[in-house]
């Protein structure tokens, strides 16, 4: 939803994330973000229609910085697709580590209510990350077949959403395999340059 000015938006966001950080998602209310901004609750609920929208808004916001690391990396790797994948799945596991976003969705700090937008409802999640992925990687690697490269990139943005919600191994580790497991499916030899 979009209905005020971005600035405020952010603003709202801004003041959402650090309330949902300090007190858990039971512990906040609409009336509480719209003071810390300076608006009418109104204001709030007319930009994310409910709480639950709002901690929606707040998880994709902080997705989105992930995706924005991701594309870096694509970019700086642009000449193995190998490493550029391991450097944004290993990207992805560190920073999820010391998010406090993260930590606040996935321990249920104040209820376990959010658990479902990493997993069970992550739709929008998974969505918006592979759609952003898939048209930075195939500008990059336009040499790689589109459907093959939009399928093992959903499979790799699952994985990789699998071990923040459930860490098993150390972070290098996962992005080996998850980098072995796309270069191998889209037949590209691994760490030997471009496909």
């Amino acid at each position: 939803m979009t209905g005020a000015p971005s600035s405020l938006r952010d603003s709202l966001l801004d003041a959402a994330a650090e309330l949902l950080v300090q007190r858990g998602y039971r512990g906040v209310r609409m009336q509480d973000v719209a003071a810390a901004v300076g608006v009418s609750r109104q204001t709030v609920y007319n930009e994310f229609g409910d709480k639950w929208g709002m901690a929606q808004a707040v998880v994709m916001r902080d997705n989105d910085r992930y995706v924005d690391g991701i594309d870096r990396i694509l970019t700086e790797h642009s000449d193995d697709l190998y490493s550029a994948v391991a450097a944004a799945v290993r990207f992805t596991l560190e920073l999820s580590a010391d998010d406090p976003i993260k930590k606040v969705v996935l321990t249920g700090a104040g209820g376990d209510e959010l658990l479902p937008l990493l997993t069970t409802q992550a739709e929008p999640v998974l969505f918006t990350a592979r759609t952003r992925i898939v048209a930075h990687a195939l500008a990059e690697w336009p040499e790689l077949d589109r459907d093959a490269f939009a399928e093992i990139a959903e499979a790799a943005v699952r994985l990789t959403m699998s071990h923040i919600v459930l860490p098993t191994e150390p972070p290098d580790r996962v992005a080996d395999l998850i980098a072995r497991m796309v270069t191998r499916y889209l037949d590209v030899p691994e760490e030997s340059g471009r496909p």
